[in-house]
């Protein structure tokens, strides 16, 4: 069984055992079509271990805390689907050019108060990146959650994340690969 197999049949395993904020059961995972839809609608392809969580998992309904987002359709909770919120969070830069979204970084989690775990689906191993926006300041607003999808996933399974009795004292590092427009001087 490979890395990848072992480490969905984990997460399966958490997912069915785990119900985060009460959730009564697991949605049914998506299909293929429905892949192909959001990654039509986003313009990029989820990394293959993402599409796996939602292609033989669950869409969405498991995870830390809230856990992950539906993928392409808002259940009857009115949870944010991940390509709609993403797309949001894109066009947003229209209304405030100070907060852009990076390209390819999809939300895949909400942690509450706007923060957000989100996937770089542009990096190969598909970095988890924390968007924390309430310190206010766009340059300070992104840090390395994990340095891969899986051991973000691992982190959760194990009880070891930065969110996790365990992972008490956990210092999350800025994500440097975010490009924000730096901000103009004050007038004096």
């Amino acid at each position: 069984m490979t890395e990848h197999e072992q480490l969905l049949t984990l997460v399966a395993a958490k997912a069915r055992t785990v119900r985060p904020w009460g959730r009564p059961s697991l949605p049914e995972p998506i299909d293929a079509a429905a892949l192909a839809r959001a990654e039509a609608a986003l313009g990029f392809e989820l990394p293959p271990l993402l599409a796996d969580l939602y292609l033989r998992i669950a869409d969405g309904g498991f995870g830390p805390e809230y856990g992950l987002l539906p993928l392409l359709d808002s259940p009857p909770s009115d949870e944010p689907a991940a390509v709609v919120q993403y797309l949001a969070n894109r066009e947003s830069v229209r209304e405030d050019p100070d907060w852009p979204w990076p390209e390819g970084v999809l939300p895949i989690s909400h942690w509450g108060c706007g923060m957000y775990a989100c996937v770089d689906c542009r990096s190969p191993q598909a970095t988890v990146v924390l968007f924390e926006p309430n310190p206010g300041d766009p340059a300070l607003a992104w840090y390395v959650d994990a340095p891969s999808l899986s051991d973000w996933l691992r982190s959760w399974v194990e009880g070891t994340g930065w969110y996790e009795e365990e992972g008490e004292g956990v210092v999350l590092v800025p994500w440097t690969d975010v490009r924000v427009p730096a901000r103009p001087a004050p007038a004096s």
